[in-house]
């Protein structure tokens, strides 16, 4: 809810289908709104000197010298559960478009594969601006993600987490973004979600500005969430490292 939007969320209750949401928008504006419906204020970056990017206009998969492969189901489904098995075989670069895909087969003993890549000992920094173009799949299940891990060698959550986006299937008009530290970390991390149309048809901006002193987050340049990052916090000492996986 801000000064002219306010949505409204209901799942169905119990006894009913689990799955079935409904979303309704409220809003001021005669136009009714459009795009990203987030409704926050458009964000206006304090960095504009690019220091790196990746346009994926190269190859026929992620270029080795940027981006690593996380191969396996890691420890509990990489701490989530996940019913997938990694490996190097379903990251593909073809015209300019970077695309994870999950297939349905047996593969070490999961019913699932996909693949995972990471920027981990590659590409690492402190305060900056994060954009990614994507679109995202569809389905009930899927859970694909775009976040950051802090570079230090010491255990989760201590080494502090930024997820950029992410986005769960089965409410298939909404994407998240959270912060994991030291006392808000996996149900208690400090997160905020806004509702958008079309995200698995359509291609989407999802951006991270973290600054020293506040972090933002914002879909299509509207800014959904913010968070101050004072001197207290762990995310103002971290050094982070991209990772895309899909779920």
């Amino acid at each position: 809810i801000n000064e002219n939007h306010m949505h409204v969320r209901a799942k169905m209750g119990p006894g009913g289908d689990a799955a079935l949401v409904w979303y309704i928008k409220f809003t001021t504006d005669p136009e009714g709104g459009s795009g990203s419906t987030g409704g926050g204020e458009e964000l206006e970056t304090i960095y504009n000197n690019l220091i790196w990017d990746e346009e994926f206009d190269q190859g026929a998969e992620p270029d080795p010298t940027s981006w690593n492969y996380e191969i396996g189901n890691g420890d509990n489904g990489w701490g989530n559960g996940e019913e997938q098995y990694y490996t190097d075989e379903y990251a593909t670069v073809e015209n300019g478009i970077l695309t994870i895909d999950l297939i349905k087969e047996n593969t070490n003993g999961f019913d699932y594969s996909s693949s995972r890549i990471t920027t981990q000992n590659k590409f690492e920094f402190t305060y900056g601006r994060v954009e990614v173009r994507a679109k995202l799949p569809e389905g009930g299940g899927v859970w694909p993600a775009i976040w950051m891990l802090g570079a230090a060698d010491i255990p989760w959550p201590d080494r502090g987490e930024i997820d950029i986006m992410e986005f769960n299937g089965n409410e298939p008009t909404v994407v998240s973004s959270a912060l994991h530290f030291p006392g808000n970390s996996a149900g208690n991390a400090i997160s905020e979600q806004t509702i958008i149309d079309n995200p698995s048809g359509e291609f989407h901006d999802y951006t991270l500005e973290w600054r020293e002193d506040v972090i933002l987050f914002a879909v299509d340049g509207n800014v959904y969430h913010e968070f101050q990052n004072t001197a207290k916090c762990y995310a103002s000492r971290i050094r982070e490292s991209v990772s895309i996986k899909t779920i």
